[in-house]
């Protein structure tokens, strides 16, 4: 059974997940979310059609306007919380609010639209924010390494990129401990180089 946010023995950690629109944020977080996660998705309307780029997902028919939000539990007493942070540009004011507080964000890339994630990418990279590239695997997107990725993105030494399937709770949790892991290191890194 998993702890109670309430027990004093129970740690819980804000993450982030976000990226371009479409690239999977609120099934991720869904996936892997023990509890019922909190959505704020409404219908795509023709009011969008000139700032939405649907390229690539032509079948999409919501989309998040503030925030998604789940939790789930890595291991007895650590618990993660969940921000699945909106992908269009023109909900990204919302990003600073979500940010604060964070341990770390999964930047969430469609291999299909790569260059969507960029901005995501720079927004956790200017605010030292640690941060991983999950590329989400939908069928028929290119098949491209991470180290690929990792060049295409121009990603700092040391930035993990994972494969993986959003919808799969499985992958989504192992994508979660990645991050934990790497943001840990980077911490640790911090505060050594802190100490004269």
């Amino acid at each position: 059974m998993a702890s109670e946010p309430s027990d004093p023995d129970c740690m819980s950690l804000k993450i982030l997940v976000a990226g371009g629109f479409g690239a999977g944020k609120t099934t991720l977080v869904g996936a892997v979310s023990e509890i019922r996660p909190l959505r704020t998705e409404e219908q795509l309307s023709e009011a969008g059609e000139a700032v939405d780029d649907l390229g690539g997902v032509e079948r999409k028919v919501t989309t998040t306007v503030a925030m998604d939000f789940g939790r789930v539990t890595i291991r007895s007493g650590l618990s993660l919380y969940l921000f699945g942070t909106p992908g269009q540009e023109r909900f990204w004011f919302l990003w600073d609010e979500l940010a604060r507080g964070a341990l770390g964000a999964v930047v969430l890339a469609d291999a299909r639209r790569l260059q969507d994630c960029f901005p995501a990418v720079d927004y956790f990279e200017h605010r030292a924010i640690p941060f991983l590239v999950a590329v989400n695997r939908f069928p028929q997107a290119p098949d491209h390494s991470a180290d690929d990725v990792a060049q295409a993105l121009d990603l700092d030494a040391g930035t993990p990129v994972v494969l993986c399937d959003a919808r799969a709770r499985a992958s989504g949790k192992d994508v979660l401990i990645r991050l934990v892991e790497h943001a840990g290191r980077v911490y640790a890194a911090r505060i050594l180089a802190s100490v004269p």
